[in-house]
């Protein structure tokens, strides 16, 4: 086993949630991600759409047990010394699979190694492995110094689920937004002004949407509320009134630490090329959003595939994004949004 060291820390990480084009709903989930010689470990799985046991939503006793185990202060989960490192976000039930490794001492030193996809009770690395992926020997004082920081405060509640306001009527697109952001499990509320609303009640907000013909005047009066409460939430204007691309917004919205990487940087679109920039390889889904002339919302899937670093342009059907049409690009922690230019 190679005796070089790779550094160990933890970064805030998210997997963002979204209207599936079924009807259905991918779950947001804030958790705390693996730290490897100063990159997101997630980002060596380009295919994964997973988060790590440290979830933000969990009790702290679920989040201790954890944290104990990681340290070895407990008996491993899995048989062969393995842990779960990345498991199913919605449900995290190793029959979804999951992505394990043995974690082992080695001395004063800790070892993560023989990473593999896990769906049973055994894993088969030579079969599911991912050459090329660790060992990772780390340091044991730092490694357990990273660790136990997330124990300093035990009896903590977990932390509190990201909040938006919607500012519109208390009917249509704004009540089925609401409902659809809460499916993905953000907390959201409706409300056509927001005058008598307390300052303390604002502070709840993570980000502020405005429904589709809200007029300039609420938008300025609802700024300025915030702004005298106090409170740095996002303000989003509604590209269009489609309920999936409302959301997607809303997750660009809430994303909103400058200093946390990105795997997609940036993402413009006309009637031809959709121009993505990918800073790390990933699995990139891009959708297509129009309303036609009898305000019925069509989408296209338009890409679903692992792309690697660099400035892609897409080609785009022109029947897919013919009128007022919007394109999101999704891959895990990152979302993005943006209308197609004539």
């Amino acid at each position: 086993m190679s005796a070089a060291y790779a550094t160990f820390g933890l970064v805030p990480a998210f997997r963002a949630g979204g209207v599936l084009p079924d009807g259905g709903y991918q779950i947001h989930r804030d958790f705390t991600d693996f730290v490897v010689d100063g990159k997101p470990l997630l980002y060596r799985f380009p295919d994964l759409d997973a988060v790590t046991p440290l979830a933000s939503d969990v009790p702290p006793e679920v989040l201790a047990a954890q944290v104990r185990g990681l340290l070895l202060e407990s008996e491993p989960p899995l048989p062969g010394g393995r842990f779960v490192v990345y498991g199913c976000p919605e449900c995290a039930d190793l029959a979804c699979g999951a992505l394990t490794a043995v974690v082992e001492r080695d001395g004063r030193d800790v070892v993560w190694r023989d990473f593999a996809w896990q769906d049973g009770e055994r894993a088969e690395p030579e079969r599911d492995g991912y050459d090329g992926t660790g060992p990772f020997r780390f340091r044991g004082p730092a490694y357990r110094a990273a660790l136990t920081s997330l124990l300093d405060r035990p009896d903590a509640a977990p932390a509190p689920r990201p909040h938006v306001l919607v500012i519109g009527p208390r009917a249509g697109v704004p009540a089925r937004l609401a409902a659809a952001l809460r499916g993905t499990g953000i907390g959201a509320d409706v409300t056509p002004e927001v005058d008598d609303v307390p300052a303390a009640e604002l502070r709840r907000y993570d980000a502020v949407l405005y429904a589709p013909g809200v007029p300039e005047a609420q938008r300025a009066a609802v700024h300025a509320a915030f702004t005298r409460s106090g409170v740095c939430a996002a303000h989003v204007d509604a590209l269009a009134p489609i309920v999936p691309l409302l959301v997607a917004q809303t997750e660009q919205a809430l994303d909103r630490d400058p200093l946390r990487p990105r795997r997609i940087t940036t993402l413009t679109a006309d009637r031809h090329t959709a121009v993505l920039d990918v800073a790390t390889p990933c699995r990139v889904r891009l959708l297509a959003y129009r309303r036609d002339r009898l305000h019925r919302v069509h989408v296209r899937e338009l890409l679903d595939e692992v792309l690697p670093p660099g400035s892609h342009h897409l080609p785009l059907d022109p029947r897919a994004v013919r009128g007022n049409a919007y394109v999101v690009a999704r891959t895990t922690g990152t979302v993005l949004t943006a209308p197609v230019a004539p």
